[in-house]
């Protein structure tokens, strides 16, 4: 069959399997692979160009890191922050050390039981991104956190890839000396990478920049070169890609190069991703369902959980760390990446590798419910969640006093830019807050606090909102505004609410939920809502008037779109 005809068909079996997978609301990486199972040996056997998909899966891969790489930038990096560190390297170390045991107890030899342990610790940095902007969760504390330590997973895997593809090249050499040898290399090509990429590569990219397609050309060909060159002197081209992409990271035109390069890296990771598929033999895939389920298992609630004590022993509420600890509960692109390379080395045997290819597919797609429906699976588990915190609150101790005429809820962006106003005041204000880092910052400060998750109820009811006059919502989160609204009016009926809001729409339902003030932009309603304040005061019916024509004005927006 010629190989144009051949691949127009496979990728019109994945496209099939891409609208019915859309339609379920899974990740299309699950129909890659299960279009690789079908036009695979096991059932129609269409694929005879192997050696050709094999080149086009190595540009994927390669284009992926590459663009992974692109947002390494060693500034985001710093400003993760200790917990996204502590809590990466620590789920990292805890997965595959209980993987290990729980692999040899299924039978894997030693070396493969550290290739499955190591594959299940490193979880899909694009595939939990793509659900948290779904979700509209990446500017919140959980998000930022989850997004700080899989970058953490990355590095590692990073580094764990050097090992590999250093050993690949050892031909019997003893472990120290591949890692010494790894270490000599290593440090040599990031010295020429520094180098090139302070002093070189952003001029070569301020001038490539002035043509789309010049920059386009000469990002890919800096990645595919670099790739080449780590290959050259004996490391993994995927390697090569990333350390190619970190060494842009920095450049102001990183976004651009990474939303050029996007397209490529898809339509060559899908060829990545059928390829592995087509690997997976049905009949051996049967007999090694009881060890995938096992390890998916583990995945799906082990990893949560290991996340959840790490974040309670540093101070994080339990929703904060079980809405971060759903974001690890699958396996990612490194893992079977990794497992891919272990097989061609010879450490992994073709039924290890159907087995973590299996636990992709359970753990991508069971993940992916997890996350989309955490609110309601948080509600439900609640009550159980409390066995796991090692570490108790200290939030009923309150600060100072029993009452307080303003409270603030949520401190970071928008929120820390009103203390100036209730400084200036004479009125007494306390802000509420779940992120350990801020309240210690507020306690240094001699700000009045109160440290809890504001979507709980029961530490809603803790607070002293009997007596306040005027409360500020500076929260992303449209639940938990809707919860603290609602609770606010059965609370103290009289108090002035002041709500931000993301969208039209969710100003509405906040009008409806019992606000007083609703105003859509963070990034304008700061001063807006400053200069109310210091207008209006705690003058409830001058707020009501405010209310009725912002209303009218939001309906006939919502009407006239």
């Amino acid at each position: 069959m010629p190989i144009f005809l051949e691949l127009s068909l496979v990728l019109l079996c994945a496209t099939i399997l891409s609208f019915v997978l859309r339609l379920m609301k899974q990740p299309l990486v699950i129909g890659y692979i299960l279009t690789g199972v079908i036009v695979g040996p096991s059932l129609l056997n269409l694929i005879e160009a192997y050696e050709t998909l094999e080149i086009f899966s190595q540009f994927g891969i390669a284009m992926l890191l590459f663009i992974v790489g692109l947002h390494l930038s060693p500034r985001i990096i710093k400003e993760v922050g200790s917990v996204s560190t502590v809590t990466g390297v620590g789920q990292v170390l805890f997965t595959s050390v209980i993987g290990f045991g729980i692999s040899l107890l299924l039978g894997f030899s030693t070396i493969e039981a550290a290739y499955v342990s190591i594959a299940l610790t490193f979880s899909s940095t694009i595939i939990v991104l793509k659900l948290l902007a779904d979700r509209g969760d990446i500017q919140t504390l959980y998000g930022k956190i989850s997004i700080g330590f899989l970058l953490v997973q990355d590095i590692i895997a990073a580094l764990i890839l050097i090992v590999v593809s250093a050993m690949a090249s050892s031909n019997g050499a003893n472990f120290s000396s591949i890692i010494t040898d790894t270490l000599l290399k290593g440090v040599g090509l990031l010295l020429l990478l520094i180098v090139f990429g302070k002093y070189i590569l952003p001029k070569l990219a301020q001038f490539a920049s002035r043509n789309t397609e010049l920059l386009f050309l000469f990002s890919l060909t800096w990645g595919l070169i670099i790739a080449s060159l780590f290959a050259f002197v004996g490391f993994s081209i995927e390697i090569g890609a990333l350390a190619a992409g970190v060494a842009l990271s920095s450049s102001d035109f990183a976004d651009e190069i990474s939303s050029r390069l996007r397209p490529l890296r898809d339509f060559f990771v899908i060829l990545f991703f059928i390829l592995l598929g087509s690997k997976l033999v049905i009949s051996a895939s049967l007999t090694l369902l009881l060890p995938a389920v096992i390890l998916s298992l583990f995945v799906l609630i082990g990893n949560p959980i290991i996340v959840l004590i790490l974040m309670n022993l540093l101070g994080y509420h339990r929703r904060t760390g079980f809405m971060a600890g759903l974001t690890v509960a699958q396996i990612s692109e490194f893992s079977l990446i990794l497992a891919s390379l272990g097989g061609k080395l010879g450490h992994v045997t073709e039924q290890t590798l159907t087995i973590i290819t299996l636990v992709g597919l359970f753990t991508i797609a069971g993940s992916t419910y997890l996350i989309l429906y955490a609110d309601q699976i948080y509600a439900k588990l609640d009550p159980y969640l409390r066995f796991l915190e090692f570490r108790k609150k200290t939030s009923k101790k309150r600060t100072h006093q029993d009452s307080y005429d303003i409270f603030l809820f949520g401190y970071l962006d928008a929120g820390g830019q009103f203390l100036p106003l209730f400084e200036r005041s004479d009125y007494s204000s306390a802000i509420v807050d779940f992120d350990p880092d801020v309240i210690s910052s507020l306690k240094e400060k001699g700000i009045n606090h109160f440290y809890g998750d504001a979507g709980n109820i029961e530490f809603l009811q803790e607070l002293p909102l009997e007596h306040a006059k005027l409360t500020i919502l500076s929260i992303t989160d449209m639940e938990v505004n809707s919860l603290i609204v609602k609770h606010l009016k059965a609370t103290n009926p009289k108090i002035i609410i002041l709500v931000f809001a993301n969208s039209p729409q969710d100003a509405l339902k906040l009008y409806d939920a019992g606000a007083t003030y609703v105003v859509w932009s963070h990034r304008v309603g700061v001063n807006h809502l400053q200069r109310l304040i210091s207008k209006l005061g705690f003058q409830h019916s001058a707020f009501s008037l405010r209310r009725e024509r912002e209303l009218r004005r939001l309906q006939e927006y919502l009407y006239s779109n």
